[in-house]
């Protein structure tokens, strides 16, 4: 709103009058009887995390979709990075793969839960090799500089991936990088393979002749836990939006389903790729992105993942993740 003018004959600090400032409450009342003090409230501080697909920010202005509260959005490369966010009180809601919540439940702050599970594609995730490369076989990365994302999924099906013909993470050598310094890495040829996950994999593919190694699929569960701050959680306002954001989610990506080809031209555009690459990577999804309550199975999966970074001795100690999931909003995401 812009400030009101202030009056012509203000030479200094303003004189109100009793019948002012009794008409100035009359106007603020009207405007919060009428739903106009909406933009006074505090918003739902929000992480989009990635582009494309993975952005609910654009996934609800393309469904048509908004909430009756403000948002304020953030921006984040990776889910660890959204964590940070959380753990810091600067997001009340983001999500994540089941990979950054392990790390921070090693940490000695933890000051989110997991509430809910939005379940979908693992394709999307892979490990890349540049145009040319003589890797053919996950055998051939040893001895290979291969870049990955501490923390992430990427961490996680890399040393899964190892594992699975017999590897581990001492045969390679591993390259800890962030997702925009991994894209010039990988362009540069400074690396010789790249595990990473999201828009940059279309990117790679259609500009520079990347060619997909091995997809995550068969190495991760495909969970990826929706986070809320525990102070949004305790306000019942703000958990009221938390819930209310999550179903506008879940409604996006039942859109995005069946108007695929609006859906896929949109991120094309978002990530500067051609559609055709979208669109392939639209039907070749692993699993439709749909909204779960917390189960006894989603916690297990995670449990899993802890475990095996505690054997690869990436974490001192092992870690109980059934203290970082609520399941407060189960009976709401079931009547979804």
């Amino acid at each position: 709103m812009k400030d009101q003018a202030r009056p012509k004959a203000m030479a200094g600090q303003p004189t109100w009058s009793r019948r002012a400032v009794i008409a100035s409450g009359a106007a603020i009342a009207a405007l919060s009887a009428s739903g106009c003090a909406r933009q006074f409230a505090m918003p739902l501080r929000v992480a989009i995390t990635g582009k494309g697909a993975s952005d609910t920010r654009l996934l609800l202005k393309a469904a048509g979709l908004a909430p009756d509260f403000p948002v304020q959005y953030s921006e984040f490369q990776s889910g660890h990075l959204v964590i940070e966010a959380l753990n810091s009180d600067a997001l009340d809601f983001g999500g994540s793969s089941e990979i950054p919540p392990v790390f921070s439940a090693a940490s000695t702050v933890q000051s989110f839960l997991q509430v809910g599970v939005l379940h979908g594609d693992v394709n999307n995730q892979a490990v890349l090799v540049p145009k040319g490369s003589a890797i053919r076989d996950l055998r051939d990365l040893k001895g290979k500089r291969v870049g990955y994302v501490r923390a992430t999924t990427s961490q996680y099906f890399l040393i899964e991936m190892l594992r699975s013909v017999g590897l581990s993470w001492s045969d390679i050598e591993p390259v800890a990088l962030t997702v925009s310094d991994g894209v010039a890495a990988f362009s540069q040829g400074a690396l010789d393979a790249w595990a990473i996950y999201g828009y940059v994999i279309q990117r790679a593919v259609a500009t520079q002749g990347a060619t997909v190694l091995r997809t995550a699929l068969g190495f991760l569960s495909g969970n990826y836990p929706v986070l809320a701050h525990r102070n949004a959680l305790a306000n019942r306002e703000k958990a009221a939006h938390v819930l209310t954001y999550m179903r506008l989610v879940s409604e996006g990506y039942a859109w995005a389903r069946d108007h695929q080809d609006k859906w896929a031209n949109l991120v094309a555009a978002e990530i500067g790729v051609p559609v055709s690459y979208v669109q392939d990577q639209l039907r070749e999804e692993s699993a439709l992105f749909q909204l779960q309550p917390v189960t006894i199975e989603a916690i297990r999966s995670q449990q899993v993942v802890a475990d095996v970074f505690t054997r690869a001795g990436l974490i001192p100690n092992h870690v109980d993740m059934t203290r970082l999931w609520d399941m407060r909003f189960n009976a709401d995401i079931m009547k979804g």
